[in-house]
């Protein structure tokens, strides 16, 4: 496959993710013995990562539903430290940017935005990105890979694309993207994707 440039998303590809990591951290800090509303949480972060809400309304909404009354420091630093490094996707993505650009789009909420470009020094290799909280979109909206050709200036047909989200992948097929469907616990189906 001809490559001349690649995509790729964040959560569960270039990083791992678990929410529960942070809620099981608040509910102990707070004293919590029963879990919050997810639901009512779950609508925030969407909320809020679609750019319907600021930083400030979302923590308005998920704090008191872990009654946390603190700084709000404390509890977005908690609620950052979600993440861990995909290793074998970290490397593929550095060995193709010395050939190609890389570019990103990702489902994400400035908090989580600010804490991984300060953290992980892969993603100074990214030449641009696109984050669903500044365009108001949210993958598997197609027009975010209408969006990308525009904003990247990349030909669909020669553009890798790598998500772990099924219907992800065929949006962004869809749009004539090179879509590869990625499991984290299957990192070697995608480089062998990439030599066919």
């Amino acid at each position: 496959m001809k490559i001349q440039a690649a995509i790729f998303d964040i959560g569960n590809v270039l990083l791992l993710f678990d929410y529960m990591r942070a809620a099981r951290r608040l509910m102990q800090k707070n004293g919590l013995t029963e879990a919050p509303d997810r639901a009512r949480i779950t609508a925030a972060v969407n909320d809020y990562e679609c750019g319907r809400i600021d930083r400030n309304a979302f923590l308005d909404v998920v704090r008191p539903e872990f009654s946390d009354a603190g700084p709000p420091e404390d509890f977005i630093q908690i609620w950052q430290e979600i993440f861990d490094e995909n290793l074998p996707m970290i490397a593929l993505a550095r060995r193709l940017a010395k050939s190609m650009p890389v570019f990103l789009i990702s489902n994400i909420g400035d908090i989580h935005l600010e804490f991984i470009r300060r953290e992980y020094s892969v993603f100074e290799i990214f030449s641009d990105g696109i984050y669903s909280f500044e365009s108001g979109m949210m993958k598997p909206d197609p027009r975010v890979f209408d969006l990308a050709v525009t904003k990247f200036h990349v030909d669909p047909a020669s553009t890798i694309y790598f998500d772990d989200m099924a219907e992800n992948c065929a949006a962004a097929a869809d749009r004539g993207f090179l879509a590869h469907h990625y499991d984290y616990n299957s990192h070697a189906a995608a480089e062998a994707w990439l030599t066919t």
